[in-house]
């Protein structure tokens, strides 16, 4: 399982796993419980590439990111390493 440390979001690291370019799991540590076990189950299955398509850009109150951002960033991390 992959780990990626937040910023500026009320999560503060996101573990994920990825099976053959898809996501096979996402876990938010903290954060709103509800909208992070959302975003889990709706992307679970998905391609990374379209996860990152879907996600990236989401603001949360004005921070310049979200959670689902903050995924898309890890995810892009994880494709470049």
């Amino acid at each position: 399982m992959e780990k990626y440390k937040t910023s500026k979001v009320c999560s503060t690291e996101i573990h994920f796993e990825i099976e053959d370019d898809f996501v096979k799991d996402v876990i938010f540590k903290r954060g709103c419980a509800g909208n992070a076990l959302g975003i889990s189950s709706l992307v679970k299955g998905l391609k990374v590439e379209e996860v990152i398509a879907r996600l990236k850009g989401i603001d949360c109150g004005g921070r310049g990111t979200s959670c689902p951002d903050q995924l898309t960033k890890a995810l892009e991390a994880y494709i470049n390493q």
